[in-house]
């Protein structure tokens, strides 16, 4: 039996321009200008039923929703505004989030919460270490209605912690303002595709919900 240095060796003589014939691999930064947009996908009327669903509300807070670093924020909350409006009036529950930093107060008047409505504080994954999980369990929520800010962030996470839970998951693509479009496109996409979210994930509009009491 042949040394094993001379295998090797025989084995390299066999292959002198392995890296010349080979092409060249590229990845996703050297092909970033070259990538396009896949088609945008179905957007969807939907109706949920008052009993079983819950409306998130994420973030929507005073540093966050301002004209300087998210005015698609802060066009956002009209709408954002009417559907919590309709989801009170049929007795749906409505629980909202905080930053690790922030607080009930700092949530923007127009959709500050009421007494009794739940408010839960972390990171970009309201699941995480809150009692979010335990209070959509206890009033038996199936779907939930995920609206706020960042997209990437609180909307992305907890619309996938929902989904990882088993519940039906409702994203606006008009309630979900980021910081620029790019992020909200992003969500949109990973929401109907990722493994964990495809199946239980519909996107539709803040108008487009009708609530079943």
């Amino acid at each position: 039996m042949k040394p094993l240095h001379l295998i090797l060796s025989a084995g390299l003589l066999a292959f002198p321009a392995l890296g010349e014939t080979l092409p060249r691999t590229t990845n996703v930064i050297e092909e970033w200008s070259a990538i396009k947009a896949p088609p945008a996908p179905p957007v969807a009327s939907v109706t949920v039923d008052a009993k079983t669903a819950a409306l998130l509300v994420l973030d929507m807070q005073n540093n966050l929703v301002n004209p300087q670093s998210r005015p698609r924020a802060v066009a956002a909350v009209p709408g954002i505004a009417q559907l919590l409006g309709r989801a009170r009036a049929a007795g749906m529950l409505v629980a909202h989030s905080n930053t690790p930093t922030g607080a009930p107060a700092d949530i923007v008047p127009a959709l500050a919460p009421l007494a009794g409505e739940p408010v839960v504080r972390s990171g970009v994954d309201k699941f995480f270490r809150t009692d979010l999980e335990k209070i959509l369990m206890e009033r038996g929520i199936k779907t939930v209605i995920v609206v706020g800010t960042a997209p990437n962030g609180a909307v992305l996470h907890t619309a996938t912690g929902a989904s990882l839970r088993g519940m039906k998951v409702l994203i606006p693509v008009d309630g979900m303002p980021g910081a620029e479009s790019y992020s909200e496109q992003y969500t949109a996409w990973h929401m109907l595709n990722a493994p964990g979210t495809r199946a239980n994930a519909t996107l539709t509009r803040l108008n487009w919900i009708k609530i079943q009491q």
